[in-house]
C-alpha cells in the first residue's frame, strides 16, 4: 500500500466503519524508532465519526487489502481515549505491517470486559507485567508506564517501549506543529522508504522520493478531504521538493488553456528556468551540460495534460513573441486562426523536463496567447484550441473553481485528477481493480509550495454537485452517529466563524458538537439527559462563547472545545424539573442561570455563585414551565406557572403582577404575545394577561391536546390536524404532530410541524401558505437558518435514529 492519502486515513477508516504539550511530549516518547508513519489525532471518536460518513473512503471499502488491513485494528474499536492519540506504522525485515496505539491512559479507556469474542491474559518479563489479547484471532499486547497506554501487534515494541528514548527532534518539531483543530495530522518519514506518497500517474516519478519528512493536517468533511501541512528535505537528498530551491512559485495557468474535460494534469513553476534545469541536471546525474534552453529562456511555467489517451505538453511564457521567434516555424496548417507548426525535436522537451514530464511524442505545436501546445496528434490540439476559444477550459468549471478555493493559487508542482484518474490513481495501490463510485469527485489536488528550505503541502479531495435549480430544496448532508439520538439537534452560534454549529445528544448521553459541513468537533459524555435547549453565553465578555444547560443533576457550562469552564459543572443532589432559564436583563453580558427544583428555585450568577438578592425561593406547588424572562418597556419580568398561579416577578424575585384568575393550564409554555403574558389552558381557550394582571380569554375552539407558539405578533396554533397561523387555518392530514415553531429569518415568518407519523417536515409562511416542495423526510422538529452565511436557508431535522439530515432550500 503506497499512497499517502490511503494510509493517512485508513488507519480508522474501517474501526468506524486539547492538551498541554507536555502530555503530548509524553506521549511521542513512546514512538517506536524505526516508526514510518505517525498518524495522531485529538478526538479518535470524531475522527471515527468523520470517517464513516466520508463518501469517498467508504468507497475504499471495496479493497480487500483494506479489509484484511481492519484485523490490525480491532484494538481501535473498544479504545476510548480522551485525549491526543497516536498510531503508528512500520516494516519489519520481513515487510510486515508492525502498528502500535499509543495515548494517555485512564481507566475507563480501554475495558476488556467489553470486547466480544476476545480472551486476554498476562504474562511476566524482565521489564514487568505485559497484557497479551486475543481478538477475533488477532493478537495485541499492551503495557501501561508512566500513565501512558502503548499496545501493539508486536511483543518486541511493547518490550521495547518500557526504554523510553526521546524522540527524533525534528519529527517531535513537527509533530508539535499539528494543527489540534483538525481531524488528523499524519507524519511520514520518507527517509524509510516504507509508505511513499503515489501522487503521480508515472512510474519514474512514483519511484522516486518527494522529500524526507511529510506532516499532512487533515480535516474529514462528508464530501470533501481537505489535507494541508509542510514537508521537509535536506539539501544533500536526492528529493523532488529540491528541484525548486532558489526559485519562486509562479501562478499556476495551465488549467487556463486546457479542456474543460481533462482527466489529469501536472504543473510545475519556477521564476528562473536555468536555475530550475541546473537542479533537475544534478537530480537526473546527467551530464553536466544543461540542455539547450535558447528556445525556452522565457519559459515559467510546464505541464503536461491527458484527456482519454491524448497526451499534450503545455508551456507558458512569459514572453510569447520571444518563445515563437526561437522557435522553428515549419507552419503545418492553420485552424480557426491559429497557426499550427510541425515539431521534429521531441527529444529536446522529454530532455529537459524529464522526469516531471512522461516521455511524449510530439509531432505538432501551436502558439495560443501566453501558452505553447505540444501534442502528437493534430486533431487533439485543434480541440485544445477550440475549447480555449468557446471559454471551456478546466479553469471556466464550477468544480474546479470550488476546488482552487481551498488550494494556493500560486506553486511549485501542482497535481490534478478528476474521478476517473482518481479511481486509476486509487487502483495502482491495491491488487484489486475497482470500479468505484466516484462521480461526484471530479477534483482532486495536491500542491507543493517551495518556501525557503521547506514547502507547504496542500491537497484536497472534494465532491462537486450538481448545479442547483432555484425553488427547490436539496438534501445537503446526511450526518450519521454511532448510536440513536436521544434528543433534536440545536443550532448554536460559532463565535469563530459567524456561522451556525449542530449540538445534539445519544441515548448513551454524549454530547456532540457538529459542524454545518459534518464534521465531529467533539463528543462528551454526560451524566444524563439535557433539559429543554442548550443556551449560549459569554461569561468572559470576550466574544467567546459558552454552552450552559442541565441535566437531572447538573449545571453544565462548556467551552468552544467541549471543556468544563470552571467551577462548573454544579452537581445537585435534589432533582432538576426544567430547563435552565437564562437571563441578560440588561444586555450587558452579566448573566442570571435560574434553577428549578420542583418547588424551589435558585438563581446563580456566571461565576457559578448564588445570588442572594433574589428574593423568590419556593413556590406553593411544583413549577411546571421554564421560567422565561420578559422585557415590556423598561420593565422586566419573570413569568412561570405556579401550579394554577401563573407568577409575574420583577428581576430580584418580588412579584410585580398578581393575576386576577386562577388558570388551569394546558401544558403550553408562557410567551409575550402583543405585550400580555400568553398561554392556553385546558380548555382550548387562550389566555392573555395584561400587566395588570387582568385575563382575556378567547375561545379557540382548541381540542384538549393542542400546541400554541408565538411572536411578539403572530400566533400559531396547532389542534388534532388542523394548524392556524394568525386567522389563516390549514387542514394537514391526520398524524402524530409536533408543537409548531416559529422561524423569522432575513425579515419573512416562516412555520414548521413535523407528523412524526408519517416522518414528514412542513413549513409555511405567515400566509399559511405552504412553501415549494416541502413537505420533506424528518423524524423530529426542526431548526432553521441560513448556517453558513450564503444567504440560503437550512433545514435541520432527525432523519434516521441514528442520523442528521440538513436540507438547503434554494
Amino acid at each position: 500500500m503506497k499512497n499517502i492519502w490511503l494510509l493517512i486515513l485508513l488507519c480508522v477508516l474501517i474501526s468506524s466503519c486539547h492538551d498541554d504539550k507536555k502530555a503530548a511530549s509524553d506521549i511521542f516518547n513512546y514512538i517506536p524508532e524505526n516508526a514510518s508513519l505517525i498518524i495522531k489525532t485529538h478526538s479518535l471518536q470524531s475522527l471515527k465519526s468523520a470517517v464513516s460518513n466520508n463518501a469517498l473512503l467508504q468507497e475504499l471499502l471495496n479493497y480487500s487489502q483494506i479489509q484484511d488491513f481492519n484485523k490490525k485494528l480491532k484494538p481501535i474499536s473498544f479504545l476510548k481515549p480522551e485525549n491526543d492519540f497516536l498510531i503508528t506504522l512500520s516494516k519489519d525485515p520481513n515487510d510486515s505491517l508492525e502498528i502500535s496505539f499509543i495515548t494517555n491512559f485512564k481507566s475507563s479507556i480501554f475495558e476488556l470486559d467489553s470486547i466480544p469474542n476476545s480472551i486476554s491474559e498476562k504474562f511476566s518479563t524482565k521489564h514487568t507485567s505485559i497484557s497479551k489479547l486475543n481478538i477475533d484471532n488477532s493478537i495485541f499486547y499492551s503495557h501501561v508506564k508512566d500513565s501512558v497506554l502503548f499496545i501493539s501487534n508486536r511483543l518486541n515494541l511493547v518490550e521495547a517501549s518500557f526504554e523510553q528514548k526521546d524522540l527524533n527532534s525534528e519529527i517531535e518539531k513537527l509533530l508539535n506543529v499539528s494543527n489540534q483543530n483538525k481531524s488528523v495530522s499524519v507524519l511520514i518519514n520518507l527517509k524509510k522508504n516504507a509508505f511513499n506518497p503515489l501522487t503521480f500517474k508515472d512510474s519514474k516519478l512514483n519511484a522516486a522520493q518527494i522529500s524526507n519528512y511529510l506532516l499532512l493536517d487533515g480535516d474529514i468533511s462528508q464530501n470533501d478531504i481537505v489535507l494541508n501541512g509542510i514537508t521537509k528535505a535536506s539539501d544533500s537528498t536526492k528529493c523532488l521538493i529540491n528541484l525548486f530551491k532558489n526559485t519562486i512559485p509562479q501562478e499556476n495557468k495551465i488549467a487556463k488553456a486546457i479542456p474543460y474535460d481533462s482527466d489529469y494534469f501536472i504543473s510545475f513553476t519556477y521564476n528562473h528556468i536555468r536555475v530550475f534545469e541546473d537542479h533537475l541536471t544534478t537530480y537526473t546525474a546527467t551530464d553536466s551540460i544543461l540542455p539547450e534552453l535558447y528556445p525556452f529562456e522565457t519559459i515559467i511555467e510546464s505541464g503536461f495534460v491527458e484527456i482519454d489517451d491524448n497526451r499534450a505538453i503545455i508551456l507558458q511564457s512569459i514572453d510569447a513573441a520571444t518563445t515563437q521567434e526561437s522557435l522553428s516555424l515549419n507552419r503545418h496548417s492553420t485552424y480557426r486562426s491559429v497557426d499550427i507548426y510541425s515539431w521534429d525535436n521531441s527529444e529536446l522537451i522529454n530532455e529537459l523536463f524529464s522526469p516531471l514530464i512522461p516521455e511524449t511524442t510530439i509531432s505538432y505545436y501551436a502558439n495560443i496567447e501566453d501558452f505553447f501546445i505540444f501534442t502528437e496528434d493534430v486533431e487533439f490540439l485543434e480541440r485544445i484550441i477550440a475549447n480555449f476559444q468557446n471559454n471551456t477550459t478546466l479553469f471556466e468549471t464550477s468544480h474546479f473553481q470550488n476546488m482552487m478555493l481551498n488550494l494556493s493559487d500560486e506553486s511549485s508542482l501542482f497535481i490534478y485528477s478528476n474521478e476517473n484518474d482518481l479511481n486509476t490513481i486509487l487502483n495502482l495501490n491495491f491488487n484489486d481493480d475497482k470500479n468505484l463510485k466516484l462521480k461526484d469527485y471530479k477534483t482532486s489536488a495536491i500542491q507543493y509550495i517551495y518556501d525557503t528550505d521547506f514547502a507547504h503541502v496542500n491537497a484536497i479531495f472534494k465532491t462537486n454537485k450538481s448545479r442547483v435549480i432555484n425553488n427547490t430544496v436539496t438534501e445537503d448532508l446526511n450526518i450519521t452517529l454511532d448510536t440513536s439520538i436521544l434528543n433534536e439537534p440545536q443550532l448554536v452560534n460559532n463565535h469563530t466563524n459567524n456561522q451556525k454549529d449542530i449540538a445534539v445528544q445519544d441515548i448513551n448521553n454524549n454530547l456532540y458538537l457538529i459542524s454545518n459541513q459534518g464534521k465531529i468537533f467533539w463528543k462528551k459524555q454526560l451524566d444524563g439527559q439535557i433539559l429543554g435547549r442548550i443556551e449560549q453565553i459569554d461569561m468572559y465578555k470576550n466574544g467567546r462563547l459558552q454552552l450552559a444547560f442541565v441535566t437531572s443533576n447538573n449545571m453544565y457550562v462548556l467551552d468552544r472545545n467541549g471543556k468544563n469552564v470552571s467551577p462548573f459543572p454544579l452537581k445537585f443532589n435534589d432533582k432538576i424539573t426544567q430547563p435552565l432559564s437564562v437571563f441578560d436583563y440588561d444586555n450587558k453580558r452579566n448573566y442570571r442561570l435560574m434553577l428549578t427544583q420542583g418547588k424551589n428555585t435558585l438563581m446563580y450568577d456566571q461565576k457559578g455563585k448564588i445570588v442572594s438578592g433574589f428574593k423568590f425561593k419556593t413556590a406553593k406547588n411544583n413549577i411546571t414551565t421554564q421560567p422565561k424572562h420578559f422585557r415590556v418597556g423598561r420593565k422586566d419580568y419573570i413569568v412561570f406557572a405556579d401550579g394554577n398561579t401563573m407568577e409575574v416577578l420583577d428581576r430580584v424575585g418580588k412579584r410585580r403582577v398578581n393575576v386576577k384568575e386562577s388558570i388551569d393550564f394546558s401544558g403550553n409554555e408562557i410567551f409575550l404575545y402583543k405585550n400580555n403574558f400568553t398561554t392556553s389552558n385546558s380548555s382550548g381557550e387562550l389566555l392573555e394577561v395584561n400587566q395588570s394582571g387582568h385575563v382575556k380569554h378567547q375561545n379557540l375552539k382548541l381540542s384538549e391536546k393542542h400546541s400554541i407558539a408565538t411572536t411578539s405578533k403572530t400566533l400559531v396554533a396547532l389542534s388534532d390536524n388542523k394548524l392556524t397561523i394568525k386567522t389563516k387555518t390549514i387542514n394537514l392530514d391526520f398524524g402524530d404532530y409536533t408543537a409548531p415553531k416559529i422561524f423569522y429569518i432575513n425579515d419573512k415568518i416562516y412555520v414548521t410541524v413535523t407528523d412524526l407519523q408519517a416522518k414528514k417536515v412542513y413549513v409555511f409562511d405567515s400566509q399559511a401558505k405552504p412553501i415549494r416542495n416541502f413537505p420533506v423526510y424528518g423524524n423530529s422538529s426542526i431548526e432553521m437558518d441560513d448556517i453558513d452565511n450564503d444567504n440560503l436557508i437550512e433545514v435541520i431535522v432527525k432523519g434516521d435514529d441514528n442520523s442528521i439530515i440538513i436540507y438547503e432550500i434554494n
